[in-house]
């Protein structure tokens, strides 16, 4: 009897552990202000394509030219985005250190963090690099293909 709690006990610690694992993974809705964007020129100082999600590091200037210190998380794991046509190669290619971008975000919801959710990238070509369609596999049509 007294083996049949110890066994429904540790059973219960297991499910507790694995659960409170899948409830801490992810924070974006609580993270993020999804229902403001702001759009702002950059330059790329980093682009790290790595799980859980990737990391654009760029510098933004203001009206008095200093420089503010910033980084998006893009949403899609790099899984997603190697399904919607964004491997590796391409998006180091497209988003190199010193590259001009117009990028959107969705801010932080922590005051004055330099932190946002990336919604959108425009190169200094005006053409799409990744936005919000291709970041949403499944709804509407991926960022053209180069």
């Amino acid at each position: 009897m007294k083996s049949n709690i110890a066994v429904a006990l540790r059973l219960v610690a297991a499910l507790l552990i694995v659960s409170a694992v899948l409830f801490a993974h992810h924070g974006i809705a609580s993270s993020y202000d999804n229902s403001k964007t702001f759009t702002t020129e950059a330059t790329v100082t980093e682009f790290r394509y790595a799980n859980p999600h990737p990391q654009l590091y760029f510098d933004v200037k203001d009206e008095q030219g200093n420089v503010a210190h910033w980084s998006g998380e893009i949403a899609p794991n790099p899984a997603q985005l190697i399904q919607i046509g964004w491997g590796r190669k391409r998006s180091e290619a497209a988003l190199a250190p010193g590259t001009v971008i117009t990028i959107t975000l969705s801010p932080s919801r922590v005051m004055d963090a330099h932190v946002g959710l990336v919604q959108k990238i425009v190169n200094s070509a005006g053409e799409l690099v990744l936005g919000t369609i291709a970041l949403n596999p499944g709804g509407g049509e991926p960022a053209p293909k180069k």
